[in-house]
């Protein structure tokens, strides 16, 4: 800290009242007295450690997730440095809090528990001036924007600006899992009206009550957002999130190769999936080639798992058109097959020549699917005659209801392993306990994308790449894979545990950076040590020191 200081940093209550800057009862008696802080705080000076445990101790008082969400936000919102203190070392009982399932239930209530605005938010009013009002964000040095339309919001549909809570949520991940600072992350919520009723009826909405933009006016204003962007922060990489199916692939298609962004909803749910698929695989002792996989959903994360499933399958001696024959997919109106009236592009590329197949369960008896992977939104799905259909067919079916939140997931897990008595190698989306049968504990591997974009976020922070590839997914899938440990496979779960969560988001950082420099869309110099690198640029919570 230089010795001018005090001539940087606010004083008195001003410091108190910055979460970047606040340490609470930490500060120490020199800091208290250079910043004007003696009388403003209680006379003990308290440790990190401390007011971690004082942090525990109420958040477990609080009877509800949603409670503790709202706990945890307000946190935040007054001591950055601690919430992350609090989430890093206590990742497997906050993530859930901080994300699915409780987000879920968060966006759909934000206007009831709104209390201090996060990110910016941009509403067609802006349009003309969308440059301008981020230039007026605080932080310089931004490396992620998370931005939402807010139309297709997990598994629960059109929240509007509500949706705000999912680039909020997924950037404290950023940070608490892949170690991107805070201060370099910016959520924003696209506010372009919403068609859902009860919102617009709801006087404490957060969003404006209009029907959503449509046609030329919503494209300017996404394609106004992201110029700006780039020229406001030109190391950033933008994620898009929970758009609706036909704009999430339209503007992806638009963007990709004149943008550093993805769609996490698309690509990063396909990279976990993938990844799950190939540590399945070491226990099976089957090769991704010869699988056949039908998907319930055909929508962005179907068709996104689809389309990388063909490029590893390829990787593997396929051709293309013999990669895409082993993917099936079943829609609201039965198997996605060729001539079929009212199909999307993104649902032609996957149809085959088939007889039409009216339901999921006629779907599983006729193809015989080695692999059976739920995306679509809609709970119990893979009920009792899918699930026994799954098990007679295979020896080890590879089940995956990875729908979120926990109310959407096409089964649950205690269905998946109790139908299959025991043989389901299995996967969610959100978090479900261990399952006892037979006598044998089965722990559920939770396949949630906090696994991939994380690290991806570091790796194009790494090697400052100019756009994001499928080929740096493939990348992030193989390590996730292989960072699956014999321990793991043993207990029925084809992830990591979450507690090494950093540890790999940092070596899929490498690689996402690897790919970058080898696929030439880097814009800086591979560092002699590329992992050093990476390590030394993840956030620690830790307090400076202001004395």
């Amino acid at each position: 800290m230089p010795k001018d200081f005090r001539r940087i940093l606010p004083h008195g209550v001003a410091v108190l009242h910055d979460p970047f800057l606040n340490k609470g009862t930490a500060f120490t008696e020199e800091e208290r007295g250079a910043l004007g802080l003696r009388g403003l705080l209680p006379p003990r000076v308290c440790s990190l450690e401390i007011q971690v445990m004082r942090v525990l101790e109420n958040f477990h008082r609080k009877p509800t997730a949603i409670e503790k969400y709202i706990f945890l936000s307000e946190l935040y919102d007054r001591n950055v440095t601690l919430f992350f203190k609090v989430v890093i070392d206590h990742i497997e009982e906050m993530m859930p809090i901080i994300y699915t399932p409780t987000v879920g239930q968060a966006c759909q209530e934000y206007g009831h528990i709104f209390r201090r605005p996060r990110g910016i938010f941009l509403s067609q009013d802006d349009a003309g001036r969308v440059g301008e009002i981020l230039r007026g964000w605080p932080h310089r040095d931004v490396r992620v924007i998370v931005v939402t339309d807010g139309e297709r919001v997990l598994g629960l549909g059109d929240l509007g600006a509500n949706g705000m809570g999912i680039p909020v949520g997924k950037l404290n991940l950023y940070t608490a899992c892949g170690g991107v600072p805070p201060s370099q992350c910016l959520p924003v919520a696209l506010d372009v009206g919403t068609e859902n009723e009860a919102l617009l009826k709801d006087p404490f909405y957060i969003g404006l009550p209009r029907r959503r933009l449509r046609g030329p006016a919503y494209d300017g204003l996404v394609d106004e957002f992201l110029t700006a962007a780039e020229r406001t922060f030109p190391c950033a990489c933008v994620q898009l999130e929970d758009f609706a199916n036909f704009n999430a692939f339209r503007l992806l298609n638009a963007h990709r190769d004149r943008y550093c962004l993805f769609d996490d909803d698309i690509q990063g749910t396909a990279g976990v999936a993938l990844a799950g698929l190939y540590a399945a695989l070491r226990i099976t002792g089957g090769v991704l080639a010869d699988q056949r996989i039908l998907f319930l959903g055909a929508g962005e994360a179907g068709i996104g798992i689809g389309r990388l499933v063909t490029m590893a399958m390829a990787e593997e001696g396929l051709s293309e058109p013999e990669a895409r024959r082993r993917c099936w997919y079943v829609d609201s109106k039965g198997l996605v097959v060729e001539g079929r009236q009212g199909l999307t592009e993104q649902k032609r590329f996957f149809a085959h020549p088939h007889r039409f197949l009216p339901d999921l369960g006629t779907a599983v008896e006729v193809l015989r699917p080695t692999v059976l992977i739920g995306v679509s939104g809609r709970p119990g799905m893979f009920d009792r005659g899918v699930l026994d259909a799954m098990a007679r067919h295979n020896a080890r079916p590879i089940i995956f209801a990875l729908s979120n939140p926990t109310s959407c997931s096409e089964c649950t897990a205690e269905e998946a392993y109790g139908r299959t008595r025991g043989k389901a190698i299995f996967a969610s989306g959100s978090p479900f306990p261990a399952v006892t049968v037979g006598g044998r504990s089965f722990v559920p591997g939770q396949g949630n994308n906090v696994y991939i974009f994380p690290g991806i976020g570091q790796g194009v922070a790494a090697a400052g790449a100019r756009l994001v590839t499928d080929g740096m997914f493939l990348a992030a899938a193989k390590v996730l894979a292989g960072e699956v440990t014999r321990e793991d496979l043993d207990a029925g779960r084809i992830y990591p545990h979450l507690s090494r969560i950093r540890d790999v988001s940092a070596r899929i950082a490498q690689a996402v950076a690897e790919t970058a420099w080898s696929q030439g869309h880097a814009r800086r110099k591979r560092p002699e040590d590329v992992p050093a690198r990476i390590r030394s640029s993840m956030y620690e919570p830790r307090y400076e020191s202001y004395a």
